[in-house]
């Protein structure tokens, strides 16, 4: 009979948070503190008072409220979100409060001045794909405030959301009255991004080779050592969006621009490229080409050459003339190369081993075809090297499996003397059988083929050779190259920073990789060794925790002394030392 008594109403829930919060706290968290309670009492409070909303709970970095108009929500979080690009203008990247805000309408259940409900959970889902500084609302919302606010929303798709029941269509709000982070300085030579080509074929099966396209044109800029190019990774972040160029070159910290679209059928391509000022919004260069597609590599490096002649004039005829990527044989082998890609970044993100099979599958398909393609055995080898250090199947620490790894990375090397990634895994691998000299040979090689490839890989090599400040550089030139790099480069250049006993720098850097990828095993035992050096126990113990959460069987003997093999006595000595302290078992 309870439930006759249930209070409902249909309501717009608007649900805001700190994004990294628990990284800001970890860095300064009294300094922390006082920011955010000054963000809300000067512009967060005011603008909901202002836009009629109701504060139903806000506690730690996180804020619920009740809005009667969905209108008035959308406008609330719109004026919240500008409101903080410019607070933020002139405070340190490290020190930035940003908020992530999800809006959904839906019927809610209030109880004792509290709400809940699917309306509120799905407030809370959207707010968590947000990202920093970003709005993210249901479709529901999206109708209700069409040609009511003046911004415009992006279709993020359909989403299946933790807990619930039906998937959701999610929809990004562009803010493009401002840039959504302060620009970077420009470096000093000619800087590029390249952004994922548009697919126009028609068949979203063909959306690997489209961006194929756009990631072999990135390889070969990369190779001119006058130019600064921008990783995949940060260029491909803006893939499916309509996005102002010259915003792109203020997140990027580049001068030029290039985008384009690849339209498949048959056997024929068309390929537009057009390359853009970011500073002006003017462009450059634009050009169309219809080939076909036994011509596609001809025409990727035609493109790079062009864009590489206006950005770098004075790039000389050796240089231009360089060693190219080897294509593989015949079409097909290309094919299944990307769709091995495709599944390779899959696997990162998920780590289910599914996902790793399915990366080897097609590998395999490509060498059936091409068995000298030396990107497939450098990509190969990757596959066995990550079994080998994480606890996805038998494979994990098992001796077979990493002189697999390494047999695999050396073929590469054989077929293709001037691949850097080959050169990058062999040293990354090698190192685990503690020869040194074999893997500072293969890291300076990869450097020498091409000096903007910086790789966490590489740095791993210096630091374990006794090298930290060199793979400090190295890390952070990674971070710089691509602003949303992978949690490896900052987890790097902790390790790096521990080696030097600059304990604070090392949990600025841990802290922001384990933010980045909470259950990676290897950034909490690094975290909890910081911790212990730097006197905090408890927080030690609390990583420590996490460590044996996400593997049982950890041991320092047993797992952290076999992967992190370090060329002098007294730097294992030193993270022994720590990890012990922090209680991980011996």
């Amino acid at each position: 009979m309870a439930a006759d008594h249930v209070e409902r109403r249909l309501s717009a829930i608007l649900v805001a948070d700190v994004a990294g919060y628990s990284r800001l706290m970890g860095v300064d968290e009294e300094g922390t503190h006082a920011r955010l309670n000054e963000h809300l009492s000067a512009l967060l409070y005011p603008k909901i008072e202002e836009h009629g909303g109701r504060i139903i709970r806000s506690a730690g970095d996180g804020i619920l409220v009740e809005f009667a108009s969905v209108v008035q929500a959308t406008r609330c979080a719109i004026a919240i979100q500008r409101g903080m690009i410019t607070r933020n203008t002139d405070v340190p990247a490290e020190k930035r409060v940003e908020f992530r805000i999800g809006i959904n309408a839906g019927d809610i259940i209030i109880e004792g001045g509290d709400i809940f409900g699917d309306g509120v959970n799905v407030a809370a889902r959207l707010e968590a794909l947000c990202d920093p500084g970003g709005i993210c609302v249901s479709h529901r919302v999206l109708e209700d405030t069409q040609d009511k606010v003046d911004i415009v929303f992006e279709d993020g798709g359909e989403q299946q959301l933790k807990n619930i029941a039906r998937p959701v269509r999610i929809y990004r709000a562009r803010l493009d009255e401002a840039p959504s982070r302060p620009a970077l300085a420009l470096p000093d030579k000619p800087s590029i991004a390249v952004l994922a080509f548009e697919n126009k074929s028609g068949d979203p099966e063909q959306e690997y080779f489209a961006d194929g396209i756009s990631e072999d044109i990135i390889t070969e800029l990369s190779r001119f050592s006058e130019l600064f190019v921008i990783a995949r990774n940060s260029s491909f972040r803006y893939k499916g969006r309509a996005v102002d160029l010259r915003q792109v070159g203020r997140e990027l910290g580049v001068r030029y621009v290039l985008e384009g679209s690849v339209r498949r059928g048959g056997d024929r391509v068309r390929i537009t490229s057009q390359l853009i000022d970011a500073g002006t919004g003017v462009h450059r260069w634009a050009e169309r080409y219809d080939k076909e597609l036994k011509d596609v590599f001809a025409i990727q490096d035609d493109v790079a050459r062009t864009i590489a002649a206006i950005l770098a004039a004075h790039v000389n005829m050796a240089e231009a003339e360089r060693t190219l990527l080897k294509p593989p044989a015949t079409w097909q082998a290309y094919d299944h190369y990307m769709r091995a890609a495709a599944a390779w970044i899959s696997f990162q993100a998920s780590w289910q081993m599914e996902d790793l099979l399915e990366t080897r599958q097609h590998l395999a398909d490509s060498l059936s075809i091409d068995p000298k393609y030396a990107r497939c055995y450098a990509m190969l080898a990757s596959t066995h090297r990550v079994a080998w250090l994480n606890p996805l199947n038998d494979q994990y620490l098992s001796p077979a499996a990493l002189d697999q790894a390494i047999k695999l990375a050396r073929t590469a090397i054989t077929l293709n003397p001037s691949l850097p990634e080959a050169y990058a895994e062999l040293g990354y691998t090698i190192i685990r059988k503690r020869d040194f000299d074999a893997a500072l040979a293969a890291a300076e090689r990869a450097i020498a083929l091409n000096p903007t490839f910086a790789d966490y890989r590489l740095a791993q090599v210096f630091y374990s050779v006794g090298e930290p400040a060199r793979a400090i550089a190295i890390a952070k030139m990674q971070m710089r190259l691509d602003p949303f790099h992978p949690h490896f480069a900052p987890l790097i250049a902790g390790v790096a920073h521990y080696h030097l006993r600059e304990y604070h720098d090392a949990q600025h850097w841990l802290s922001e990789a384990i933010g980045r990828a909470p259950n990676h095993q290897y950034g909490h035992a690094f975290l909890a060794a910081t911790y212990a050096q730097l006197g905090r126990l408890e927080d030690a113990h609390t990583e420590a925790a996490e460590v044996l959460r996400l593997n049982p069987t950890y041991s320092i003997s047993g797992t952290q002394k076999r992967v992190s093999v370090l060329k002098r006595a007294e730097d294992m000595e030193h993270l022994v030392d720590g990890l012990r302290k922090a209680g991980l078992p011996p």
